[in-house]
């Protein structure tokens, strides 16, 4: 197993890419904390993972929620060998029409916390320790309406980068994945009505190269390897899980027969 005997905080992981990195990664052999902000996706998350698992309701924006956290998780685990920094929010910010508090509240979440989370989790990482950003890619492509969330999720990579060489000397790997168009809860959630879910579902399977959506697991697979040995010598890397849709923005509706 990659991740026997490690230890491991995943942000967010009571439910989508959150919930099955802590299902793979306790298959792996880990043990593994979750954070999140509904206590009963939580319960349900933790009954589902069972004893390797345990759960902490808790605001990442939130400095003495954190604090808190973090000496809970020093009581419980002694030390961590993985943070998975996965929570965050989408959410459509078009120029001209966006509330300023709209989009602090998406920087703060998306970016600001994620920083003050990793920081607070430092004393605690161990040497040759790993950090894996959640990030998008919406972070490098122009997608409309969007600007906060993009320049969130460009944030975290350009600040993975920055830790990656504060932290090198600990033989501690920062590195980012970049989902693309995955079917979660959240998909259905924010700015999108239900009834539009199907269309923009068939718009950005259009949009990819490979046809579909991605899957939870898939996205589950790459954190694995960057929080295992698999990934020793990769250091501040962006790692899109995307079906192309960076790499070949043409698309799927233009390939061949």
């Amino acid at each position: 197993m990659k991740l026997e005997g490690k230890k491991a905080l995943i942000t967010g992981g009571n439910s989508g890419i959150g919930f099955a990195t802590a299902r793979l990664f306790i298959r792996e052999g880990a043990e593994v904390a979750i954070t999140g902000r509904d206590q009963q996706t939580l319960d349900a998350a933790v009954e589902t993972l069972g004893p390797k698992a345990v759960a902490y309701r808790a605001d990442v924006t939130d400095s003495n929620a954190r604090a808190d956290l973090f000496s809970q998780i020093g009581q419980r685990f002694g030390s961590l060998d993985i943070v998975f920094a996965n929570a965050g929010i989408g959410g459509a910010t078009p120029v001209g029409s966006t509330d300023e508090a709209v989009f602090e509240n998406i920087i703060r979440i998306n970016l600001t916390s994620v920083f003050f989370t990793v920081q607070a989790a430092l004393p605690l990482l161990n040497d040759g320790s790993s950090i894996i950003f959640n990030s998008s890619v919406i972070g490098s492509l122009g997608n409309p309406g969007r600007s906060a969330y993009a320049a969130s999720k460009a944030g975290v990579r350009g600040m993975a980068r920055a830790m990656a060489y504060e932290l090198s000397p600990r033989n501690i790997r920062v590195n980012v994945v970049a989902p693309g168009a995955i079917k979660t809860p959240i998909w259905n959630r924010g700015s999108t009505p239900p009834e539009k879910a199907d269309e923009l579902t068939a718009q950005w399977a259009a949009a990819v190269p490979l046809s579909r959506l991605g899957e939870a697991d898939e996205i589950a697979k790459a954190v694995l390897f960057l929080a295992s040995d698999d990934s020793s010598y990769i250091q501040s890397v962006e790692l899109f899980v995307d079906g192309g849709i960076v790499g070949s923005p043409i698309g799927a509706t233009f390939r061949s027969a």
